[in-house]
């Protein structure tokens, strides 16, 4: 079964990042990468419907206009079953605070240790490859 993930952050290089470091998966048919620039068009494609099933948001927090901690706290009214995972450059103890309490999986920081994501992936109910 395929399944997809949103990634959202305002860097291009990220996509090129997620890209390269989920290549097998993609090509394997496991995951189906999706990319949003900012809060706002990442709420256009949660409204759009994204396929195959959406099954994570990975969000950075620092973006301009809408930030990462606006955009899980609105995902959560919209889809409140929606895991959404927070990705920062600053992985200070009130952001952490913060994101837990609107309601963030998990947080992780950068540089994404990319290992520790994919098997945070397979543990998602339903989403095991």
């Amino acid at each position: 079964m395929t399944f997809s993930i949103l990634v959202v952050d305002d860097e291009p290089d990220v996509a090129d990042m997620f890209r390269q470091r989920f290549r097998r998966e993609a090509r394997q048919g496991t995951y189906v990468l999706h990319f949003a620039a900012s809060g706002e068009e990442a709420l256009d494609k949660l409204s759009n419907g994204v396929r195959p099933e959406l099954i994570v948001i990975l969000s950075d927090i620092n973006m301009p206009g809408m930030d990462g901690l606006s955009l899980l706290r609105e995902i959560k009214q919209r889809r409140a079953d929606l895991p959404v995972m927070m990705v920062t450059a600053y992985g200070d103890d009130e952001r952490r605070r913060h994101a837990a309490e609107a309601g963030a999986l998990q947080f992780l920081t950068k540089p994404v240790d990319f290992d520790f994501l994919k098997e945070q992936l397979r543990r998602l109910p339903g989403a095991s490859p």
